[in-house]
């Protein structure tokens, strides 16, 4: 078998543990704890399509975080394209963020928000 034969996709933990590692930079935390990463599409080819939001639409460190998501994805074994789309529908608010993220952060909001 050939070297390229031999590759697989990432499973779908590989993913979002690679994700993980991105850290907003203004919160500290994670993007997949903060709820930012709304939607994965990986094709057979390996090209990954990220659709996820910011905490706002003029998020300053939007840039960096795409940055970032690219770097972290292109390294996993199997990922030959990655593209990374902001969306802002639904609008990203506290409540679709993890426990974890809810208890390092003090929100105690309603999380029907």
């Amino acid at each position: 078998m050939t070297e390229a034969a031999t590759k697989t996709q990432p499973s779908d933990d590989e993913i979002i543990n690679a994700l993980k590692e991105v850290q907003d930079p203004e919160l500290g935390l994670n993007i997949v704890d903060l709820g930012l990463v709304y939607r994965l599409d990986l094709e057979s080819d390996g090209q990954l399509q990220v659709f996820m939001t910011l905490t706002s639409p003029g998020c300053p460190v939007g840039p960096q975080i795409k940055a970032e998501v690219i770097g972290a994805l292109a390294a996993l074994e199997g990922v030959h394209t990655v593209k990374v789309q902001f969306v802002f529908v639904p609008p990203w608010n506290p409540a679709m963020m993890s426990q974890d993220a809810k208890d390092e952060l003090g929100y105690y909001g309603d999380d029907d928000d």
